[in-house]
């Protein structure tokens, strides 16, 4: 645009650029509100606060709407180089570069007023929710966080943002190994037992059991009956409470089995979303009843306290089975047909419910004969985490916990088959 037709602008164009400086004022004021709360006074006084932060962003907006090509970066440069400045003058004990930063990133949000008043308007509120938030969010990383948990974020952070983009997404045999759905399950497997651990730490220590044999349940619900009951068998907790746990890492099961679909198979999330979160809230009711009823144990263990979020070989374990049985299930398709469907997620069922089903997701659209392999895989593991109750915990344990066990698999079923 011609610099001159900037002087006769439609009405239209007035009002919108009116828009646009308003909305950078409002931007610019409540960012140095904050910054003017923690500018101090006197020569050791920080950079800008109020009218420097509502000025900076003004001009950005300014700079953009005149569409003069080069203003908007000769603005940019010229706030750097007043923050460059600026930082190399101060003599403050702790010379930071927050407000500094934080002035050129005001700059920017004024510019950005002109092309998106919403997503400018965001990313105001959250530089300031940012700034605002500096003692919390500094005594959450120095001091709330463990060293174990940060290594652990960091490698699901590199898991997330460097690995899923870069592997392919292509299947290597058929419709199944797909590097790309195996690493975003990993990292799906990894997120979620993250998400619950932290909310553990977060409540009370009365709710360890329950909250742990979730967490452990998205990695093996079969391992976490069986850790709970050797705790009966060698007396270090009672059966009831161990039972309410290990029903509870179920709800982990039937959830995770949402997600394994979603992952690989989203047609499939319309078939089993209802019946699964029915099956959820009935063993969920049902395990909670049996941990708040267990009487009070001085020597009460479910899970051991552990500071790492998740167990990356747990669940590369799980990702790993998960593409092995898919191959078998897809080699006993292609030898024995659907017949091979059923066999393959009946044998896979016997070792993890999870990698059997996302086999059969992946074969297809649901179909009737896929539909009779998903029931069937429920009921073989349910009678594979009936037996390991029976065969590791004592009598007691497996009385307190097969009812439920069954109750809620063969309501997931009979939804199923409806």
């Amino acid at each position: 645009m011609n610099p001159r037709d900037t002087m006769s602008l439609a009405p239209a164009e007035l009002s919108q650029a009116a828009a646009t400086l308003a909305a950078a004022l409002g931007c610019g004021l409540l960012i140095g509100i904050e910054r003017e709360r923690r500018k101090g006074s006197g020569p050791g006084r920080a950079l800008a606060g109020l009218r420097s932060f509502a000025l900076t962003c003004v001009t950005g907006a300014a700079a953009a709407i005149t569409h003069i090509d080069g203003v908007v970066v000769v603005g940019a440069l010229l706030v750097a180089s007043l923050t460059t400045v600026a930082y190399f003058r101060d003599r403050s004990d702790d010379p930071g570069v927050t407000t500094e930063v934080a002035l050129l990133l005001t700059y920017l949000i004024g510019v950005l007023c002109h092309w998106s008043l919403p997503l400018a308007a965001g990313l105001a509120v959250g530089l300031t929710a940012l700034l605002f938030g500096r003692e919390r969010l500094h005594t959450f990383a120095q001091h709330w966080l463990r060293p174990a948990e940060v290594r652990d974020g960091i490698v699901l952070a590199a898991l997330v943002l460097l690995a899923l983009p870069l592997v392919p997404d292509r299947p290597l045999w058929g419709d199944t190994l797909n590097p790309h759905l195996i690493v975003q399950l990993l990292a799906l497997l990894l997120g979620v037992q993250a998400a619950a651990h932290l909310a553990r730490r977060l409540l009370q220590a009365r709710h360890a059991v329950a909250l742990s044999a979730l967490a452990s349940g998205f990695v093996s619900s079969t391992a976490t009956i069986a850790t709970l009951g050797l705790a009966v068998r060698e007396g270090r907790s009672g059966a009831r409470l161990m039972a309410g746990g290990a029903l509870l890492s179920c709800v982990s099961t039937l959830l995770q089995l949402l997600l394994v679909a979603a992952a690989v198979a989203p047609a499939w999330l319309g078939h089993l979303v209802w019946p699964a979160l029915a099956g959820v809230l009935m063993a969920l009711a049902w395990g909670l009843w049996l941990v708040r009823g267990a009487p009070p144990e001085a020597a009460a263990v479910a899970v051991e306290k552990d500071e790492r979020m998740f167990s990356l070989k747990g669940a590369a374990a799980v990702a790993a089975l998960l593409a092995g049985i898919q191959a078998l299930v897809h080699a006993l398709t292609l030898w024995l047909g659907d017949n091979g469907l059923i066999v393959g997620s009946l044998l896979g069922a016997l070792v993890d419910l999870h990698s059997a089903l996302a086999a059969v997701f992946s074969s297809g659209p649901p179909a009737p004969v896929a539909h009779q392999a998903v029931m069937g895989a429920l009921a073989v593991h349910a009678l594979s985490k009936s037996a390991t109750a029976v065969l590791v915990g004592e009598q007691r344990f497996a009385l307190w916990l097969l009812p439920g066990l069954w109750a809620h698999t063969a309501l997931v079923i009979a939804l199923l088959w409806a």
